[in-house]
């Protein structure tokens, strides 16, 4: 088994990192920049930095903010909203950026997916997928626009496809499940884990140590996302990863 990553993820709106529940209610949890060193120290695999009103509000990335978290960290950093061209990219990778995410311009271009990788390498390129579970189907269904707008597409059809297209990494996050912490949504992860062969992030509503190991367990995730939990205390990493070798998943400790 390879060793599973630990990753904080920093939602960001009106340059600040903010948390809600079910992509609602947001609140302030602090500086993306000292958020980020205090998350490197404590022993992040990685720091995923989502700007989550850009594509919603039609700009482009916080650059100048990207270039100072890069130059105060010293683990992989992973950057999306808003990326919707080559040059956005390569903007961002020279901004100090290791790996950039892409969610609605994907859906609105699923060509894009292809171009990104074949020019910068699909190590670096992750599809994000907020998706939501349909009462009525029983499915999955892939919401845009910061989990604000219904697409139509199904997200195991979907997952397949990016793939195909060339992405290096699925991060998957449930929109049932974000910021409840009552745990990962371990059918959606499972269902999806199976049908590809790149690693899938699990993300939405970890909350207690065991919901890190039933991801893992259950889900078959390849790395494990929180936010609140890190944000307000409720566990730190160390905890997450001594629990996790406990019980014989490799981590980096």
């Amino acid at each position: 088994m390879l060793t599973k990553r630990i990753i904080p993820c920093l939602d960001i709106s009106n340059g600040r990192v903010v948390k809600g529940v079910n992509f609602e209610n947001l609140k302030d949890a602090g500086c993306p920049i000292e958020v980020s060193k205090l998350y490197d120290s404590f022993g992040a695999d990685e720091i995923c930095f989502l700007d989550i009103t850009a594509s919603l509000e039609k700009r482009s990335l916080l650059f100048d903010m990207i270039s100072k978290i890069s130059e105060q960290i010293f683990i992989p950093l992973t950057v999306g909203g808003g990326v919707s061209t080559k040059n956005h990219v390569r903007e961002l990778l020279n901004s100090g950026a290791d790996k950039i995410s892409i969610n609605s311009s994907a859906v609105n271009n699923p060509n894009l997916i292809f171009e990104l990788s074949s020019t910068f390498g699909s190590q670096c390129i992750v599809v994000a997928i907020d998706a939501k579970k349909n009462k009525k189907t029983k499915s999955w269904e892939v919401f845009t626009h910061g989990g604000r707008k219904p697409t139509g597409l199904d997200v195991l059809l979907w997952c397949r496809k990016v793939e195909q297209l060339g992405a290096g990494e699925i991060l998957l996050t449930s929109m049932d499940k974000d910021g409840t912490k009552n745990g990962f949504d371990n059918d959606l992860l499972s269902e999806v884990s199976k049908r590809v062969n790149i690693p899938v992030i699990a993300s939405g509503g970890v909350g207690e140590l065991e919901h890190f190991l039933q991801g893992v367990e259950y889900g078959k995730a390849d790395a494990l996302l929180a936010a609140s939990v890190f944000h307000y205390k409720l566990l730190s990493i160390k905890e997450v990863k001594e629990y996790l070798s406990k019980h014989n998943i490799p981590v980096r400790l």
